[in-house]
């Protein structure tokens, strides 16, 4: 499982023009599923998103997370974050999850969060989305677990 995070002021997601989640300061969650994935991948993806310390605190260091902010989560799938880019001028999708598999895992990472006290805000899956955000910082994270 992959997830690319990005801590945000604010960030939404919009289909066909309308938006579909809509968060405040929090992480932006691009989140990518591999055919290796299991349940076990989601808890621990989970686990890493909304402790990773990556907000700042008094002193101006990342020693926050998510959590101890109260921020908010806006969950997005992303099938291209499974490409091989090693070789050739395509992207291979060879190892990214089957829609099915990659939808399922979706959805049980987004109860999860949101039974775990996150206030969290999802994109379309499969859907042609358009996403705004602010990143802050610019911090970005590649994260997988």
């Amino acid at each position: 499982m992959i997830g690319l995070i990005q801590r945000v002021k604010h960030a939404k997601v919009e289909v066909e023009g309308q938006v579909v989640g809509q968060i405040n300061q929090g992480i932006l969650l691009l989140l990518g599923v591999e055919k290796s994935d299991t349940n076990e991948h989601v808890d621990k993806m989970l686990h890493k998103i909304s402790n990773y310390r990556i907000f700042t605190d008094e002193q101006g260091k990342m020693n926050l997370s998510l959590r101890d902010i109260d921020g908010e989560l806006l969950v997005v799938s992303q099938f291209t974050l499974a490409a091989d880019t090693k070789k050739g001028m395509r992207p291979s999708f060879s190892s990214a999850g089957t829609p099915q598999q990659a939808n399922d895992l979706y959805l049980e990472f987004i109860d999860k969060a949101r039974s775990s006290g996150i206030v969290t805000q999802t994109g379309q899956f499969a859907a042609d989305m358009h996403v705004s955000l602010c990143n802050d910082g610019p911090v970005t994270f590649h994260l997988q677990v």
